[in-house]
C-alpha cells in the first residue's frame, strides 16, 4: 500500500474522531495529516513528509486562530448562557468595611462585591448578579 492512503486514512481516522468529540485539536492534526497525504502522493521521502504534517498542522492552527481570535476566551464569568446564575437576586443584610458582603444564594454563603460601574450607594437590600469573578459573586443594586 502507498505511504499516502496510510496518511489520508489517519486523516479520516482522526476527522471522524473530531465529529465524535466536537474539538478543533484534533481537526488541526487531521489537516496536518492530510498534507502528509500530499507530500507522499507527490513522492517526497519520510522526514519531509513529518515536516510538512507539522507545518500543515501548525497552518491549520494559526488560520483558525487569525479566523476566529475570541475562540476560547470568551467572558464566561457575565455570559448568561455559560452561568446561568446570572441576573438572579441575592439580599445583602449588610456590607462590610472593606466593600464584601455574605450573601446566602443557593443554600451557601458567597463573599459578594459591587460591580465598579455600580453608582447606586452600598446599602442593604436586594441585589442582582451581574457576573461570577472566581468564587465571588459581582453584584448590582435592584432599583
Amino acid at each position: 500500500m502507498q505511504d499516502y492512503w496510510w496518511w489520508w486514512g489517519i486523516a479520516v481516522l482522526l476527522g471522524v474522531l473530531e465529529l465524535v468529540t466536537g474539538t478543533f485539536v484534533i481537526l488541526i492534526l487531521a489537516i496536518g495529516c492530510v498534507v502528509g497525504g500530499v507530500l507522499a502522493w507527490a513522492g517526497t521521502g519520510l522526514a519531509a513528509q513529518l515536516v510538512g504534517t507539522a507545518a500543515g498542522a501548525l497552518a491549520a492552527w494559526l488560520l483558525l486562530r487569525s479566523r476566529m481570535p475570541r475562540l476560547g476566551q470568551r467572558a464566561v464569568q457575565a455570559d448568561r448562557d455559560m452561568i446561568l446564575d446570572i441576573g438572579e437576586r441575592v439580599h445583602v443584610d449588610r456590607w462590610g468595611d472593606d466593600g464584601s458582603a455574605q450573601v446566602s444564594y443557593r443554600g451557601a454563603t458567597w463573599t459578594a462585591r459591587r460591580a465598579s460601574d455600580d453608582s447606586s450607594p452600598a446599602a442593604p437590600g436586594e441585589h442582582r448578579i451581574r457576573r461570577i469573578d472566581g468564587n465571588r459573586l459581582i453584584i448590582v443594586r435592584v432599583e
